[in-house]
């Protein structure tokens, strides 16, 4: 039944290895020179702005966009190298990452020309910031119950809810918002719905930071009272939005983050006098990596690997937390800094199986795509 479910990939070529090894060099630069140090989870917790700035100077913003809109003309194979080298470094990416990760590619499959040519030279520039509007207070990773509505006005839409867990939006300069425009057809919940780029400066938008147990805010509450959106910022198709976000979230959910967000403790206690408590970590790392991989061949062969994806997230989110919880129970010996590294890890643990979907609602996605449900 598994059977041809996870795209094999090819071996790295001598291009992405030099490739590789140039991102580390400049990591290693960016730690000698003091501008930032290897932490956990950075992809969400770590927000700065001049770094991101440095990468897309480097050229490693908007890999994937074509030149002809501002981009690298790279390959996914490409961009996937740098990824994973900058999440095993522990680097800060929160700046630019759902605008890179996600956005880009999305504006690029479902984006308007006016759209394209608005966001796609920003984002490899790193000159715009962009959250994700999908979850809500009572609706969670079940996405097709979302209350925010879109309702038709004269030249747009004015769209009223609410969002949450919305990633970085107190930084961000706009967010993709998942909105209702149709009512409910209980014959097929997911009919219906629609998505809007939303200036997150609009007044008629208020962000509520959410601050977690660990005291870090990275998370919000959003609220959206009545805020108009013209017609040149509908994203895609009206009516089409499940269609839009599933694809989307081939992105989020197969990436190397859901792998190596806390690479930074894995690769500190294979250092250590504890390396037997970690080896198998790491091999699940490198078979995790492994299908990531193969995916990110699948994205750009033009396909939607959503499976796939939907596994490598909820098996990578497992790992993840298992190296915090490893570190943990030994307790690493060295610096403060990395005590600290390690205690942040366990507090940032529970979300791990959450964003990008929980893995409950995964593996119902999971169980009903292999017809075992």
């Amino acid at each position: 039944m598994l059977t041809g479910l996870f795209p094999a990939p090819a071996d790295e070529t001598e291009e992405l290895t030099r490739l590789r090894y140039a991102v580390r060099a400049f990591l290693q630069r960016e730690r000698d020179s003091g501008n930032f140090t290897p932490w956990v989870d950075t992809w969400l917790t770590r927000w700065d702005t001049d770094f991101t700035k440095k990468l897309a100077d480097q050229g490693w913003l908007g890999m994937t966009i074509p030149t002809d809109h501002g981009g690298h003309g790279k390959t996914f194979l490409e961009r996937f190298v740098v990824t994973e080298e900058l999440l095993a470094g522990g680097a800060p990416l929160a700046a630019h990452w759902v605008a890179d990760r996600q956005i880009g590619p999305s504006i690029l499959k479902y984006g308007t020309d006016f759209q394209k040519q608005t966001y796609l030279p920003r984002i490899a520039a790193g000159d715009v910031s962009f959250g994700i509007g999908m979850s809500e207070p009572d609706s969670g990773s079940d996405l097709a119950s979302v209350k925010t509505k879109g309702v038709r006005v004269d030249g747009g839409w004015e769209v009223t809810g609410t969002k949450v867990w919305t990633s970085g939006a107190h930084h961000a300069d706009r967010f993709i918002v998942l909105a209702r425009t149709e009512a409910l057809d209980t014959s097929d919940r997911h009919a219906g719905l629609s998505q809007f780029i939303v200036d997150l400066t609009d007044p008629a938008v208020d962000v509520n930071v959410i601050t977690s147990m660990n005291g870090s805010q990275h998370f919000n509450e959003v609220v959206l009272n009545s805020v108009f959106v013209a017609d040149d910022h509908v994203f895609g198709t009206i009516g089409k939005g499940w269609e839009q976000v599933t694809s989307e979230l081939s992105y989020e959910r197969s990436g190397p983050e859901r792998v190596l967000s806390t690479y930074p403790l894995l690769a500190e206690g294979l250092a250590s006098q504890h390396r037997r408590a970690f080896l198998p970590h790491l091999a699940r790392v490198i078979g995790l990596r492994t299908m990531s991989f193969g995916i990110a061949h699948a994205l750009a062969r033009g396909e939607t690997p959503d499976t796939a994806a939907a596994i490598v997230k909820v098996l990578g989110t497992k790992l993840e937390g298992d190296i915090a919880e490893t570190a943990d129970r030994v307790r690493l010996e060295g610096s403060t800094g990395l005590d600290s590294m390690v205690s942040a890890s366990i507090l940032q643990r529970p979300g791990f199986t959450l964003r990008g979907g929980t893995t409950e609602i995964l593996d119902g996605i999971i169980a009903r795509q292999l017809g075992l449900r």
